[in-house]
């Protein structure tokens, strides 16, 4: 005999989890009983949702379904804003909360929340447990669920009374026949044709290239069409990486808060080539227009996806990595040299605001690219929600390592607890989160977290006071009336982290930042950085 707690721990270990990031509540305790004993890594979070965060961060650099684990009602609760910043993102979770009694369900008794009816919308899947014996098969399912097709989060509820109930082993079936349950990974021939001759008679395509390049670890497929087929490429935000920034190939980053020779690329293609990228309205402002200038190729592992913001001339359903390995095969060509001539000059012409600022305070582009430049070439950088996103996301440098940040949902405190999650994954690689004063202080609690847990993260944090990118949109839209956007002077950044433990420097002038950034990335811990920035900086 076997409790549903044991066979949840066993299921888990047969998926070779060996680490979760949670919280523990009474409602979760049995299973955190016999986690005690697992030989599984826990990682203690401060707040729920921060465990979910972690836990991305975690997936993201790891490549698989990473585990989180709350109690029930609030907790179970607080995990929802991480599930729907991970759904939005594709990224492959499987989130395990603890619930009351199978017998008190419906009746409102304390800490009872339905988290399957309240997650549905930000969830690929999930499930309330009704019997013990089915946990090794919905563990097995919400694994493969998770990680599979379009990647996202799986929910597995556990009443506590499911959790201690005993019952005989049985065989798993395998999660891999779910019946409805079939994505489709490789692209329709007739399609990928299609797609051939378009690209053969396009005087000026483009490789729009999103965050489904990088969920489906096709970097090195994508190179070598680009290379081979001789294909000038743009990237959303969450696509940022997929090509090094320095590829000659590679003309930034597009959308509202991108490089102005990327927009121009998208607005003079007459084919854009859309991979892993859902057109979403901060990357293209009007796409009715662009569907009418230019021939349009969405390529998709989630057919949902495909025409839902932009209308589409060919479509393509598949796994990046798979589409792109068949492109590369028929051995297509684009005779676009002239239109490459073209952008080259454009990217030329573009200067970005990297100089020093005459006044003081520090100039947060070229800081942040002096960060990218000091970093080793397959180094991770988180960065936040606010102007702090888009300076990091502008900017920096890209040779072969990660940006992670929250696209879709744009969640602001993400940044701190999912590069404790990505450093875990892969130790051995440098990692720094980039947070604005105002996302700082949503996770500042994770400080914790990592010096608990020995988790070497360096942290900056540009302060300016205020909630910057609200405070931009409000001088802008409302005649500079600033309104609940002003944080004051406090926390003092640099005491707090010393009451963590955590060594810190404060910068406020340019001419401080090479040094400040050696000693920060030569810190054998977690350390902070501080950067002062004038309210004033706009985002681009």
């Amino acid at each position: 005999m076997i409790t549903g707690a044991q066979a949840l721990v066993a299921a888990l270990k047969k998926q070779n989890v060996n680490i979760i990031f949670g919280y523990p509540g009474v409602a979760i305790c049995p299973f955190y009983n016999e986690l005690s004993a697992s030989g599984i890594r826990h990682i203690l979070v401060r707040q729920e949702q921060n465990a979910g965060h972690a836990a991305s961060g975690y997936a993201r650099i790891n490549g698989r379904p990473a585990v989180c684990a709350a109690t029930s009602g609030p907790g179970a609760v607080n995990l929802i804003t991480a599930l729907a910043t991970a759904y939005m993102d594709s990224i492959p979770l499987v989130a395990i909360t603890g619930q009351v009694s199978s017998d008190l369900l419906g009746r409102d008794v304390f800490q009872e929340a339905d988290i399957t009816g309240a997650a549905e919308p930000f969830t690929k899947y999930s499930y309330l447990v009704k019997d013990p014996a089915d946990i090794p098969r919905i563990v097995n399912e919400a694994f493969y669920i998770a990680g599979t097709g379009r990647p996202g989060p799986v929910l597995i509820d556990l009443p506590i009374d499911i959790q201690q109930a005993e019952f005989d082993e049985t065989d798993v079936p395998d999660a891999q026949h779910l019946p409805g349950y079939n994505p489709t990974t490789k692209g329709h021939k007739g399609q990928i044709n299609r797609v051939v001759s378009a690209i053969k008679r396009a005087k000026k395509p483009l490789l729009c290239i999103g965050g489904g390049v990088i969920s489906a670890n096709a970097q090195n497929e994508l190179r070598t069409l680009c290379e081979t087929a001789g294909l000038p490429a743009v990237s959303t935000m969450m696509g940022l990486g997929a090509l090094p920034t320095t590829h000659s190939n590679y003309f930034g980053m597009l959308g509202t808060h991108g490089h102005p020779y990327a927009n121009y690329a998208v607005q003079q293609a007459d084919l854009l080539i859309i991979i892993g990228a859902r057109v979403g309205d901060r990357a293209v402002s009007a796409p009715e227009a662009l569907g009418r200038r230019a021939k349009i190729v969405h390529i998709d592992v989630d057919p949902a996806e495909i025409g839902k913001n932009l209308g589409t001339t060919i479509p393509v359903v598949g796994d990046a990595k798979t589409v792109l390995d068949q492109l590369t095969q028929t051995g297509a060509k684009a005779n676009c040299g002239i239109w490459m001539d073209d952008l080259d000059d454009h990217r030329r012409l573009y200067r970005p605001d990297l100089d020093p600022r005459p006044n003081g305070g520090i100039n947060p582009k070229g800081f942040l690219r002096t960060v990218s430049l000091a970093m080793e070439n397959d180094s991770i950088i988180v960065g936040d929600v606010g102007q702090n996103q888009t300076w990091t996301a502008g900017n920096i440098m890209m040779r072969g390592g990660k940006f992670l940040t929250s696209g879709g949902m744009g969640t602001m405190g993400y940044s701190i607890p999912a590069a404790i999650g990505a450093k875990l994954a892969d130790p051995q690689r440098q990692v720094v989160a980039v947070c604005g004063d105002g996302s700082f202080q949503m996770s500042m609690c994770e400080l914790a977290t990592a010096v608990q847990h020995n988790v070497p993260i360096k942290i900056i944090v540009m302060n300016n006071h205020s909630l910057g990118m609200v405070l931009e949109y409000q001088t802008q839209q409302y005649n500079g009336n600033h309104f609940a956007v002003e944080l004051g002077s406090s926390p003092d950044i640099c005491a707090l982290a010393a009451a963590y433990g955590i060594p810190s420097r404060c910068v406020t002038d340019d001419s401080q930042t090479d040094e400040a950034i050696r000693r920060l990335l030569d810190q054998p811990g977690p350390a902070l950085l501080e950067c002062r920035i004038s309210p004033d900086e706009a985002s681009r």
